[in-house]
């Protein structure tokens, strides 16, 4: 039998052993860029293309996708080239930058299609547990915050660390110049703060991606279970049979009817 209120042995001392013992490497973060628009001169793609070049002015290596052609998610086109691409990315990937412009106080369907086409879990592999996340947006009118807590909410079910900062832009339309690039504002400085915070949470948790997510009730799952031996059985089957002993011992003698003028019927 299971022991009752099982819990992991942790201490300080053993902790941060372990975390000191998983030190991060030298190279640089890989991180993944995900924007939510189609449109070739989208503000979403404006952005994105923002997040690369401060990324990669901070040393990242940086990834961009292209979500054109990638088909609409219905779970069987992985062969699909744009499928593979981007799961490929995803598995490439330390962290990732998620920019959706907001649509009808949401997330915008180009965007969560893409976050659909990579896998909780493929095979004994989660593509993203672990990865840092950082979540930005864009709004055509006044600041909202709609977008980013839906992609918080995305990060989370994906298992994903997501940082504290974010960004969302409001009025886009008039914070790009006529290259595309974020003029230089308030807005801006919160993006670079939000990509300058995401670069350092990956370098210090890279290393240890595989010891922050262990889970404990995963590790009990795949324990095989204890099967009692022929003794323990027994004792149990004699323990149910004096139970049911004592219940009939218990039960009222039936009555028998003697007849309808009498008392004891």
């Amino acid at each position: 039998m299971q022991p009752q209120n099982v819990q992991p042995k942790h201490s300080v001392k053993s902790v941060v052993s372990k975390l000191e013992k998983n030190i991060a490497g030298q190279h640089a973060p890989k991180v993944l860029v995900l924007y939510g628009s189609l449109r070739q001169d989208s503000l979403s793609r404006k952005l994105a293309n923002e997040a690369v070049s401060i990324l990669e002015g901070f040393g990242a290596e940086v990834r961009l996708f292209d979500p054109r052609d990638l088909p609409v998610f219905d779970v069987e086109s992985t062969d699909h080239p744009k499928v593979i691409e981007l799961r490929q990315l995803a598995l490439w990937a330390e962290a990732h930058v998620w920019i959706s412009p907001e649509i009808h106080g949401n997330l915008s369907g180009a965007m969560k299609n893409q976050i659909d086409w990579i896998p909780l879990s493929d095979g004994a592999v989660r593509p993203t547990q672990g990865k840092t996340l950082a979540v930005m947006q864009i709004s055509g009118g006044s600041q909202s915050f709609n977008a980013v807590n839906s992609l918080r909410v995305l990060g989370r079910w994906m298992r994903m660390f997501t940082i504290p900062n974010q960004s969302s832009i409001a009025m886009a339309w008039q914070e790009f110049d006529e290259q595309g690039r974020l003029k230089p504002s308030a807005y801006r400085e919160r993006v670079v703060d939000v990509l300058e915070e995401l670069f350092k949470v990956t370098l210090l948790m890279r290393g240890q991606k595989e010891f922050l997510t262990e889970r404990f009730s995963e590790q009990q799952q795949e324990q095989p279970m204890e099967v009692p031996n022929a003794e323990a059985l027994n004792l149990v089957a004699l323990v149910a049979s004096n139970e049911e002993s004592k219940k009939a011992s218990k039960q009222e003698p039936e009555t028998k009817c003697c007849g309808p003028k009498l008392a004891c019927c």
